[in-house]
């Protein structure tokens, strides 16, 4: 799914909208170059760190449960952490490209339900995902679109590595 750039100038309802419109976008851009790279580049790092492609959309299914269900809405979400292993990403030799892409879309829908049912600038119930006072919906979002931004850039590179497609 093709999902335009958010342009600054188009008209939006509100502040969540336009960071729902980001988040919907960056989430497109990495799936597009996610399907760009060869089968074998999904389980291959080809950076010092390690990560792998599929490691890299598990981590972003997580971050964003993590974030807003476990965090923001102070939900029991079992293992908030089950993208690690070892202190590493970790995806099991079973899970798929779209096992992990059914997974990622559910998390994304769940994501949009949170957004909307709530205000921006209302904080984050108490729990174990703060060390301090429960940040905003708002900070959050912006977290989120700052991690969408910088990974979607890392799989740039690792495109770029496997002369696959790079940019937007």
């Amino acid at each position: 799914m093709t999902v335009p750039f958010p342009e600054p100038t188009a008209p939006a309802q509100s502040r969540a909208e336009v960071f729902c419109r980001y988040l919907a976008y960056f989430r497109a851009q990495f799936v597009a170059k996610l399907h760009a790279l060869p089968a074998e580049e999904l389980h291959l790092s080809r950076l010092q760190s390690g990560w792998t492609p599929l490691e890299l959309l598990k981590h972003l299914t997580y971050v964003e449960m993590r974030w807003l269900e476990w965090g923001f809405e102070g939900r029991d979400v079992g293992n908030p952490w089950g993208d690690h292993r070892g202190g590493l990403w970790y995806v099991a030799p079973d899970e798929t490209l779209d096992g992990l892409l059914a997974a990622f879309d559910a998390q994304a829908e769940r994501s949009g339900t949170v957004i909307a049912a709530h205000a921006l600038d209302e904080p984050g119930k108490p729990g174990d995902r703060w060390d301090s006072d429960p940040a905003t919906l708002e900070r959050i979002l912006f977290h989120l679109l700052q991690e969408y931004a910088r990974h979607v850039g890392h799989l740039d590179i690792v495109c770029e590595l496997a002369d696959d497609p790079t940019g937007e």
